[in-house]
């Protein structure tokens, strides 16, 4: 992404036998996992063939119809029956061209639109990769289902890692069996933060959220201005002053202007984008919206990794062991006239008091103690210099302390009454019916 956006080879067109040697190429390379992308095909062309038939098959049932009917009017229902015994013959036969046929169309189509989006990849200075199974990223969309599966990534790594793909999988089983499409952005960033999600106002369904977790109210934190008009912020308990030290007025007018119809997550050193489409598509204006987004917060990421969890600080250590022995502790002071540089015994004429020589003695955290050299009495009436740096500056290394590791999820209450009342609603249908019958019955 630090090349020119250039969208023109996403609709270049693409011979037929390039988009072949492409594929094969993809194959060679080991880009392309085996059977990628044909069972998808196979689908999609029995689809469409089944498509097909419900549409024409009233058309052509009434024409087949007709021609038994006349062929039994004119020469007996010997010559209707026989015809009327090819009708599935016929069905059989054309499914046995028509699927073959789609599916060498569809993966034609695919290929073809594989190289379009490699070429685009080099073009703005990315790479691309068909799929891949089970992506190891921590964002909350990976976790759900089953059949877990990214397609057509495009993906970068200047200034920083950025990973453009589609997003499918899996939850429930047979005939509840739902397939749940995403897009997604991941940003990497070079320190973890607190899990933050921003859930988008605007891409809400007519039960709420449209994310596939909930979280528990009392982590709602809400910021200043119109941020709460497009956006609901989610932080863990006790690092509400975090987030505001995170989203500073400048950093939510770029996501109220760049990202309100996307929601974000801020997750360990990572942030999404998410999108309930696809994103990485032949679509020109899509590429220019997502390279948008990512753009406008890319030079801000810098402010974010300045950002240090306080939990993770180190005990004061003006105090402890080993800074010096400035209250009469055993300490590095002891160096010049034994344990205790004011006050423990040999300060003025314990031993090695008299004539001594020491170089720089450490202090906390490594710090080096200028300590006096030449004789005793001189050293003994310098000044103790101090070793232990102000703890302002003593940052806490990266990371988060556990507690705002993760958002905690909650039930979604509103999911289960709906679903609670559609049952209701179901049964009592029936049992209505069943009271209708028995007073129709009394009667």
């Amino acid at each position: 992404m630090s090349v020119p956006f250039d969208p023109r080879p996403l609709q270049e067109p693409v011979s037929p036998a390039t988009a072949r040697a492409f594929r094969k190429h993809l194959g060679q390379t080991g880009r392309l996992p085996a059977g990628a992308g044909t069972a998808a095909g196979v689908i999609i062309a029995i689809v469409v063939v089944i498509f097909i038939v419900l549409v024409f098959g009233g058309v052509l049932s009434a024409v087949i119809g007709g021609l038994v009917f006349a062929a039994g009017a004119q020469s007996g229902t010997g010559a209707a029956l026989s015809l009327t015994t090819l009708i599935p013959l016929v069905i059989v036969v054309g499914l046995a061209v028509l699927v073959p046929f789609f599916v060498r169309r569809q993966r034609a189509a695919q290929a073809a639109a594989w190289y379009r989006l490699d070429r685009f990849a080099q073009a703005n200075g990315m790479t691309f990769e068909p799929q891949r199974p089970n992506p190891p990223l921590p964002g909350m969309i990976f976790s759900q289902g089953s059949s877990r599966m990214a397609s057509n990534l495009v993906r970068g790594d200047r200034p920083r890692f950025v990973e453009f793909a589609n997003y499918r999988y899996t939850t429930g089983s047979g005939k509840n069996q739902q397939t749940h499409t995403w897009g997604y952005v991941a940003v990497h960033l070079s320190t973890p933060l607190p899990h933050i999600v921003l859930d988008a106002l605007g891409n809400n369904g007519l039960f709420g959220s449209n994310l596939p977790v909930t979280f528990e109210r009392d982590q709602h934190l809400s910021l200043e201005g119109d941020f709460d008009k497009y956006f609901r912020l989610y932080c863990p308990r006790g690092y509400e002053r975090d987030a505001l030290y995170l989203f500073t007025p400048d950093i939510m007018a770029r996501f109220v202007d760049n990202a309100a119809a996307l929601d974000v997550e801020i997750v360990d050193d990572w942030l999404f984008f998410y999108g309930k489409r696809d994103f990485s598509t032949l679509d020109p204006a899509t590429w220019s919206w997502l390279f948008g987004a990512v753009g406008a917060m890319i030079d801000k990421f810098a402010q974010w990794e300045r950002w240090r969890d306080d939990r993770l600080a180190a005990p004061d250590a003006a105090g402890g062991p080993g800074v010096g022995g400035a209250a009469g502790g055993p300490g590095a002071g002891g160096a010049v006239g034994g344990p205790g540089a004011a006050g423990g015994p040999g300060a003025a004429g314990g031993p090695g008091a008299v004539g001594a020589t020491a170089g720089p003695v450490l202090g906390a955290a490594g710090v080096p103690s200028v300590v006096p050299t030449g004789p005793g009495p001189a050293a003994s009436a310098a000044p103790a210099l101090p070793v232990t740096p102000p703890a302002g500056l003593l940052r806490p290394p990266p990371g988060v302390a556990a507690p705002g590791q993760r958002l905690k999820k909650s039930v979604p209450w509103v999911a289960i009454v709906v679903v609670l009342l559609i049952v209701t609603v179901g049964a009592i249908g029936p049992i209505i019916a069943f009271i209708g019958g028995l007073f129709a019955a009394l009667r």
